[in-house]
């Protein structure tokens, strides 16, 4: 396969919570004001990523793994995931609070939609002052069934919301009630998976006066209880890589980039994703550069040897989905 930082068309997704910074903050070619997700990277049924420069430009994610296999995701990431991207590579501008909702693990989303489960994470982009997120129920000991009778009355006494920072960073596992809270610009990784079960959508309605479905049911079933928030406790280091997450799907750091660097990435033997979420980087994989600026996602293929990064001020997020997880995986499988 051929060797170079792969760049995708972005897919926009309107919201009823969506806003503008997708496009103002983050280039996104939009002029909406409802615009919500940004999918950099996805193999979803109906919304794959297509291919926008280099010699792959108007190929699909789909056919790129078809055509090119381990060359692309990696020998053990082929081996255990076949023709499927595992990861979903999503920006979200949450203009007003997303629903509060909760996704399923694998074994539920398997049984109930023939899909992978969706366990998460978050890194703040920007946030407006005093925003926050919810993550999990004040109660801990709490029955889930609970979510059944959520209220503007009770609403704030079930759901434990947590106030977040630019560069702040959560895990979400699936089975974690959560909810991006309204002025939050974010990063999003996650499992490849469109399943969310909605808690409950803040009493509002759309523009023919219909409120959202709720899954209230299957989000009792698949909410379980956390001790932690899931807030990830890095300190940046120039030039180097701070473990953000570290799970079974997937391994995310960031890396600040202040001068010229070459990464060794071929014992990893994965795809590699970087998500400019600060500055600009030109990014070299094989003979080939891209200038990679924040709100920008390209994917390295898994056949790459090394990585050269040149800026005086950028952070990136570092994506990958190493052997030894995919190992665990089949193990538990």
């Amino acid at each position: 396969m051929k060797v170079y930082p792969i760049k995708f068309n972005p897919i926009l997704k309107e919201k009823i919570w969506g806003g503008n910074k997708l496009g103002n903050l983050l280039g996104k070619d939009t002029d909406k004001d409802n615009v919500g997700e940004s999918w950099e990277i996805s193999d979803v049924n109906g919304n794959v990523s297509v291919v926008s420069n280099g010699v792959y430009k108007g190929a699909n994610l789909k056919a790129l793994i078809a055509t090119h296999e381990a060359a692309l995701l990696g020998s053990d990431n082929f081996a255990h995931f076949g023709y499927n991207f595992p990861l979903l590579i999503k920006f979200l501008d949450a203009k007003t609070d997303l629903s509060v909702q909760v996704h399923p693990d694998n074994k539920m989303a398997k049984k109930h939609h023939n899909s992978f489960g969706k366990t998460e994470m978050w890194y703040i982009m920007d946030s407006d002052e005093n925003a926050d997120i919810v993550l999990g129920l004040k109660d801990k000991t709490i029955n889930p069934e609970v979510l059944n009778h959520i209220n503007a009355d009770n609403v704030d006494a079930v759901f434990n919301r947590e106030q977040v920072k630019k560069g702040d960073s959560f895990f979400i596992p699936a089975g974690k009630i959560h909810a991006i809270g309204a002025g939050v610009l974010a990063a999003e990784i996650q499992q490849t998976s469109d399943v969310t079960y909605r808690v409950y959508d803040w009493d509002r309605t759309d523009d023919s006066g219909q409120k959202r479905e709720l899954h209230t049911k299957l989000a009792e079933q698949a909410t379980k209880q956390f001790d932690s928030n899931g807030k990830a406790d890095y300190a940046l280091q120039p030039n180097t890589s701070a473990s953000l997450v570290n799970c079974e799907y997937f391994t995310t750091n960031i890396l600040d980039i202040t001068n010229h660097q070459v990464k060794d990435y071929l014992s990893i033997d994965s795809f590699i994703i970087f998500m400019c979420v600060e500055g600009q980087v030109d990014i070299t994989a094989g003979l080939h550069t891209e200038t990679v600026k924040m709100g920008e996602t390209i994917l390295i293929p898994a056949n790459a040897n090394e990585v050269a990064f040149n800026s005086d001020n950028a952070k990136l997020l570092e994506v990958f989905v190493s052997s030894d997880l995919t190992q665990n995986l089949q193990q538990a499988s």
